[in-house]
């Protein structure tokens, strides 16, 4: 036995730290039982944390109820393993062992390690149990804790309650504006989380990371072009134009609203752009369709040193689709294995049917999606079923459509699909019957709508409504387009049309 245990107890700490597998971690334990004291620098709660990490949640569990005078750290340290690891079930039976065995008081730290696990699966009950514990012995008033449940209420969509939390909170710092202002944004209320943002500078609290990049998330939602320029003039503002988060969060957001131009500003003014960034350029020329530029783009990233991954790819592919590349479409996919050892995943399927379907070559795309080695999936068959509308393949269109259906029933998208093949080549019966079986299964088909931006507020336009207050003005408007196109000789085509006219 050593005399003078802490350099042991140091040397045993820092091993487990750095223990690589559970079979080190037994035999740092046998050396602990042989030399030193459980509660030594908290050696068990550190050996606890590390079986349960390598995944042995019973020698955890065995290990912890052999420990004498367990105090309030040692079972944050189990509970919290647990949590990390997604055992709800086990964090509940720690904390009611806890509370109703020995009587002891959570604090701040326990709930912490709770409340995240609830988040994360979404079971709100048990979230709201936690809450009304937290309320009950005194510790909900803890800004960590406040945070915590205002996040948790926000990600499970149960916005009331999250603001309820935020508007009772004594002191509101900058975690809790942006856990607002996401919560907002994430479930639908974009407007107000841009509102929440304008209060929080109102407040007095400087904007960071977080705060710009739930900002730019409104921004996408909303579509509002002068909104991202106001959030880009924030940005300057605050000093964080080097930050390479933002930035590409930034870019992402001008190429989603159609300025693929401040996109190019911006990723020209990154200092050194990481792949992140790069993948992102290159993304916004394929959303653009500007092909040639998302391949020379990619040729200098290489050349930079850059290394694309399987996402880097899949925009790549997506650009070759896009402006009728296939000879590139198929060298880039080819290498994409060979030279740059990255697995073919279904997006890049996908993207390569799609490519082939558009140009016509619909038995090639066919026999790629049979040769897969993965199951297709309704995005790999969607992009041959939309060719084979366009280019009147009959035969294969039913067979696709067919495994769609089968896929996913519900799904409208296929059957109206398969009724507009058969409408373009003239087959009114089995056109019907395929509407005959939307009707019969209840498929119900989502209206199709656009947008336009106009006085910073997006409009939002569906055939048929009449919901907007200028609708009758707007009708006129069109009616008055309508003819100037029919007198400048522009005819509808009816091919597509679900009825024999």
């Amino acid at each position: 036995m050593y005399t003078n245990q802490e350099p042991l107890v140091s040397n045993l700490i820092c091993t487990i730290n750095c223990c690589s597998s559970v079979s080190y971690c037994r035999v740092i334990h046998a050396r602990v039982v042989k030399s030193v004291n459980y509660s030594d620098g908290f050696i068990g709660d550190q050996l606890v944390s590390s079986y349960i990490k390598f995944g042995c949640s019973e020698d955890a569990q065995q290990l912890f109820d052999e420990m004498p005078n367990k105090d309030v750290v040692s079972w944050n340290s189990l509970i919290s393993g647990f949590s990390q690891r997604g055992y709800i079930n086990k964090c509940l039976f720690a904390l009611f062992r806890m509370k109703l065995e020995l009587g002891m008081k959570p604090n701040e730290v326990t709930f912490l390690s709770l409340i995240p696990v609830c988040t994360y699966f979404g079971a709100l009950d048990v979230g709201k149990y936690i809450h009304g514990f937290a309320l009950k012995i005194g510790t909900l008033m803890e800004s960590k804790v406040l945070n915590s449940l205002i996040n948790m209420y926000g990600k499970c969509g149960y916005l009331d309650a999250a603001c309820q939390l935020f508007e009772a909170m004594p002191i509101r710092n900058i975690i809790s504006w942006n856990s607002m202002i996401m919560n907002f944004t994430q479930n639908g209320h974009a407007e107000e989380g841009v509102r929440c943002f304008n209060l929080m500078r109102l407040a007095g609290v400087k904007p960071d990371e977080g705060t710009i990049v739930a900002l730019l998330q409104a921004c996408e939602d909303l579509g509002v072009g002068k909104l991202a320029d106001g959030v880009h003039g924030v940005i300057f503002s605050c000093c964080l134009n080097a930050n390479e988060r933002i930035t590409t969060a930034l870019l992402i957001v001008y190429a989603k609203l159609g300025r693929l131009n401040a996109s190019k500003k911006v990723f020209g003014e990154m200092i050194s752009p990481d792949g992140v960034a790069w993948t992102a350029m290159l993304a916004g020329y394929a959303m653009h369709g500007c092909g040639g530029k998302a391949l020379e783009l990619f040729k200098i990233m290489v050349k930079e040193g850059m290394k694309p991954d399987h996402v880097t790819f899949t925009h790549l592919l997506n650009a070759c689709s896009h402006s009728g590349y296939v000879k590139e479409g198929k060298y880039y996919f080819r290498i994409m294995s060979e030279v740059y050892g990255i697995v073919p995943r279904l997006d890049h399927y996908s993207c390569m049917v799609d490519l082939l379907s558009r140009y016509g070559l619909l038995n090639e795309a066919y026999d790629l999606i049979m040769k897969m080695p993965i199951e297709p999936n309704s995005g790999v068959w969607g992009a041959l079923l939309s060719a084979c509308r366009v280019y009147g393949n009959v035969e294969l269109g039913r067979e696709v459509a067919e495994r769609l259906i089968a896929l996913d029933p519900s799904d409208s998208r296929n059957y109206i699909m398969l009724s507009n093949i058969y409408s373009a080549c003239r087959l009114w019966r089995d056109a019907s019957m395929v509407r005959a079986l939307m009707k019969d299964r209840r498929v119900i088909r989502n209206p199709g709508c656009s947008f336009i931006e106009h006085g910073n507020k997006i409009h939002r336009f569906v055939v048929g409504d009449r919901s907007h207050p200028e609708w009758e003005k707007i009708h006129v408007k069109l009616e008055e387009l309508i003819r100037k196109m029919r007198k400048a000789g522009f005819v509808s085509k009816t091919e597509f049309v679900l009825h024999d006219v």
